[in-house]
C-alpha cells in the first residue's frame, strides 16, 4: 500500500520539517513526487527545506510557519493544506523539542515541551484526521515517538513523559481507525540514536559513529510502512534491534515482577540487568 500513498500526486503534511527527520522525510517524499505542506517554527530553515524539496522533485511544496502547540495555528495549517490541495494523504506529526527537565524542576520548560511534543501531536490528529477520514482515501498518520517513551530512562522526565503519551495516543488512534473501518492507518515512528538538531548540541559537529543520519531513519520508515508495521522501531549503528527488545522487555518486567521503578538503574538490580543483557533468559 505504501507505493500507492507515498507517490506522485499525493499530499503529505510534515511538522518539524525544518531539520532532522522532518527535513529528511520532506526530501524523500519530494523524490517520490508528492505534494508537500511543510511546517515548523524555524521560518528561515523551513523555507530552505521547501526550496530543497522543490528542487528534489516536488514543485508543489508550500511552507507554513506553525507552532504546533497552538491549536489555532494547526487549524490554520490544515486550512492552508486543504485549500491548496483539496486533501491530505500523509500526516507526519514530527515536531519536537528536547529541553524539559526532571520531575521536580523547570515547570515552564515542562509546559513548553508538552505543548509541542504532546499537544502538537494531539492538535495535528484532531485537526487533520477527521477531514482525512471524510476524504475516503487510503493514507497514513505517522507520529514520531521515542524509545525514551518506552524505557523511560532517568534524566529528561518531561521528554520521556511526552513521548510515552504520544505512544498511547497513537495506539488508541490505530484502534479507532480500525474500528471505523477507515482507509487510514496510524503508525508510531520510534527512532534510534539519530544525528539531528535535538541530539547535536553543535550543528556543525560531525555525526558520531554510533548514530544514524536522519535519512536512514526515513528510509527504514518507508520500508516498514511497506510491510504494514505499526511500531517502526529503528536500530542505529550502536544499538541493534535485539538489544532494544531486551531493554523494553526488562522495563515491562518491572511491572510484572514488582521491581523498583527503573530498576535497570537501581543499585539492587543493576547487575541482574547486565547479566540479562549478556546472557539472555527471562527479564526477572
Amino acid at each position: 500500500m505504501a507505493e500507492d500513498i507515498i507517490t506522485t500526486g499525493k499530499v503529505a503534511v510534515i511538522t518539524g520539517a525544518a531539520r532532522g527527520i522532518g527535513r529528511a522525510a520532506a526530501l524523500r517524499f519530494a523524490q517520490r513526487g508528492m505534494k508537500l505542506v511543510l511546517a515548523d517554527v524555524l521560518g528561515g530553515e523551513l523555507a530552505a527545506t521547501a526550496s530543497a524539496a522543490k528542487a528534489a522533485g516536488s514543485p508543489d511544496t508550500i511552507a507554513v510557519p506553525t507552532d504546533v502547540g497552538d491549536r489555532a495555528a494547526v487549524e490554520a495549517l490544515a486550512a492552508a493544506a486543504f485549500e491548496r490541495f483539496g486533501g491530505v494523504d500523509v500526516l507526519m506529526n514530527n515536531a519536537a523539542i528536547g529541553e524539559g527537565g526532571g520531575v521536580l524542576e523547570n515547570p515552564d520548560n515542562w509546559r513548553k515541551l508538552m505543548g509541542v511534543n504532546f499537544w502538537g501531536v494531539v492538535n495535528g490528529v484532531q485537526t487533520f484526521v477527521p477531514r482525512m477520514i471524510e476524504g475516503g482515501n487510503s493514507g497514513y498518520v505517522i507520529n514520531t515517538g521515542s524509545k525514551q517513551g518506552i524505557t523511560t530512562p532517568p534524566g529528561n522526565a518531561a521528554y520521556n513523559t511526552a513521548k510515552a503519551a504520544v505512544k498511547v495516543v497513537t495506539e488508541q488512534l490505530a484502534h479507532e481507525l480500525r474500528s471505523r473501518s477507515s482507509r487510514l492507518s496510524a503508525h508510531l515512528l520510534i527512532p534510534g540514536w539519530t544525528f539531528t538538531g535535538l541530539t547535536a548540541a553543535d550543528p556543525s559537529a560531525e555525526k558520531p559513529a554510533g548514530a544514524w543520519h536522519a535519512v536512514e531513519v526515513v528510509d527504514f520508515m518507508l520500508a516498514a510502512l511497506a510491510k504494514g508495521d505499526f511500531y517502526i522501531l529503528c536500530p542505529d549503528n550502536e544499538t541493534p534491534r535485539r538489544l532494544d527488545e531486551k531493554r523494553m522487555a526488562w522495563a515491562i518486567g518491572d511491572v510484572i515482577y514488582n521491581r523498583p521503578a527503573l530498576s535497570r538503574w537501581h543499585p539492587d538490580h543493576r547487575d541482574a540487568f547486565a547479566r540479562y543483557i549478556e546472557e539472555g533468559g527471562e527479564p526477572f
